[in-house]
């Protein structure tokens, strides 16, 4: 690996992060207040790499140095250095937010899907009622004509037994007979239980 080339005067030194963190972990306001500013821009870079949302995006970078400040003590000097602990802790936190997006989208979209479903299958129930009232025309057929009469006017017209008395210039009590009859008739061929 190559080293830097400096020309002119050599950089001055950066702050010792390792130094810093070591403070961290003993409660040291100010250190965290150095480290807090010379990490904060590269976490908030990670984070908009990984979300693309600024205001995500400082959320996470806000909650990263939180972290930082709460766990320095998990900081493992023989594992690497501390900016990059401290950056994956924000391509980690920064993937979990999309992928906690993603399942609150996929939850969203699994729900409105559902509330679009019907509690019953439309079809079944369409089918199911043009098959009984196919049924129903077909013993509708097995009635005699004055039996089918009344209970047309009876069920599908909804007159009373006197204004079915009335329009079939028939007897009360004759209409009666004959709408008992259809039913029993209607009854027995639907196989319906009294």
């Amino acid at each position: 690996m190559r080293e830097a080339v400096h020309i002119g005067r050599k950089p001055a030194p950066g702050p010792d992060l390792e130094k810093l963190i070591g403070l961290v972990v003993r409660g040291d306001q100010e250190a965290f207040a150095r480290l807090y500013d010379i990490t904060a821009g590269p976490v908030l870079g990670v984070a908009r790499a990984v979300l693309r949302d600024p205001a995500q995006s400082e959320e996470v970078a806000q909650e990263v140095l939180t972290e930082v400040w709460r766990t320095a003590a998990r900081y493992r000097r023989d594992r690497g250095q501390v900016m990059n602990w401290v950056l994956t802790l924000a391509h980690r936190r920064a993937v979990d937010r999309v992928r906690s997006v993603e399942a609150s989208a996929a939850r969203d979209d699994k729900a409105a899907r559902l509330d679009h479903t019907p509690e019953y299958d439309q079809v079944e129930e369409e089918v199911q009622t043009r098959l009984e009232r196919e049924q129903v025309r077909r013993c509708l057929r097995t009635l005699t004509e004055v039996q089918r009469e009344s209970v047309t006017l009876a069920y599908y017209r909804g007159l009373t037994h006197r204004e079915i008395s009335d329009v079939l210039t028939t007897p009360l009590g004759t209409v009666k007979t004959r709408l008992r009859d259809g039913l029993i008739r209607l009854r027995d061929c639907l196989g319906v239980s009294a």
